[in-house]
């Protein structure tokens, strides 16, 4: 049956590990083996992970280096899963980052308060691609005027001219994807327009 692959890793720097502290005490396999009655070829084999550790090497060898057993077999350790979250504000707004990589495309969690209701467009390089979490999104791209609810996604390349923020009805929140790759505009939401106009369909622009 094959090992758990952390399991499997902790073996792997048992050999190294046992170098390590061997040599840091200054002691030789010679000595060592004189000391533990371990023969010196399988002392070496073993510091070389040609022999597989067990607790009848491993004993005597931590009795004879003056060292705790977990010094030379250190757990297994779990790594966290939870991304870092160091939230920073930008105009009121609440930027959560989401990407361990320093590469591209970057993730982030927006939180959008109510009071950003004011369009500021703006264009700057690259793309954005935006999934809403919850609340309702106002997103102003070139001549188009959208709202977007829960579930919805905006694509969009930032060199148009573009908004997004509150749309009045509360506060929004919203997951970022932002790089230098990106694709065409997919969205499904509707256009503001005045309650008496009659509906009409629209779609965003396609961009190449």
């Amino acid at each position: 049956m094959e090992s758990f692959p952390a399991i499997a890793a902790t073996l792997e720097q048992i050999s190294p590990r046992l170098r390590r502290l061997r040599e840091k005490k200054n002691i030789s396999l010679a000595e060592l083996s004189g000391t533990t009655g371990i023969s010196k070829s399988t002392l070496s084999r073993l510091e070389s992970g040609q022999r597989k550790p067990s607790l009848e090497l491993l004993l005597p060898i931590a009795a004879a280096l003056a060292v705790p057993l977990d010094e030379i077999v250190a757990a297994p350790q779990i790594v966290d899963p939870r991304m870092p979250q160091e939230p920073s504000r930008s105009n009121g707004r609440v930027i959560v980052p989401l990407s361990r990589s320093q590469g591209e495309p970057k993730a982030f969690k927006l939180i959008i308060p109510a009071t950003e209701t004011e369009p500021v467009p703006r264009t700057h390089a690259g793309y954005e691609w935006l999934y809403v979490l919850s609340g309702s999104l106002r997103l102003i791209l070139g001549d188009y005027d959208l709202v977007l609810g829960p579930g919805e996604v905006a694509e969009f390349d930032t060199q148009h001219s573009h908004w997004f923020g509150s749309s009045g009805r509360g506060s929004v929140e919203v997951l970022s994807l932002f790089g230098k790759q990106g694709e065409r505009i997919h969205v499904r939401a509707r256009s503001k327009q005045p309650a008496d106009a009659p509906p009409r369909r629209q779609h965003p622009k396609r961009t190449t």
